[in-house]
């Protein structure tokens, strides 16, 4: 990731952002996004009995605001995320796929 030198400073109020809903196999996302240059930066939402609908080989840095989740990697290896943890991983690095019982709130930078 790069962060291009033509961003000037910037606030953004995360309450202004509409949500985008994403299905999962079962329950829901939802996603604040804002794209800042070739960055995007979301807010996430996970509600509870969320389960992922696809292997994401997307690269990531996650951080877990609130709740907890585990994340499943296609090598069949899972790891908890609780609150105050984060995860990053690279573009095709390790394909994985996130799951919730409670639901939990995400930062994300991709």
């Amino acid at each position: 990731m790069k962060i291009e030198n033509n961003i000037s400073f910037n606030e953004l109020s995360w309450d202004e952002v509409k949500p985008e809903r994403h299905e999962g196999t079962t329950g829901y996302a939802l996603w604040k996004v804002k794209l800042i240059g070739n960055i995007r930066v979301r807010i996430v939402e996970y509600s509870p009995n969320y389960f992922a609908d696809h292997w994401c080989e997307k690269g990531h840095i996650i951080y877990c605001v609130k709740g907890e989740m585990i994340t499943e990697l296609k090598d069949g290896s899972k790891h908890l995320m609780k609150e105050g943890m984060t995860y990053f991983v690279g573009d095709n690095a390790d394909a994985h796929r996130s799951y919730t019982d409670k639901g939990t709130t995400l930062f994300i930078v991709d």
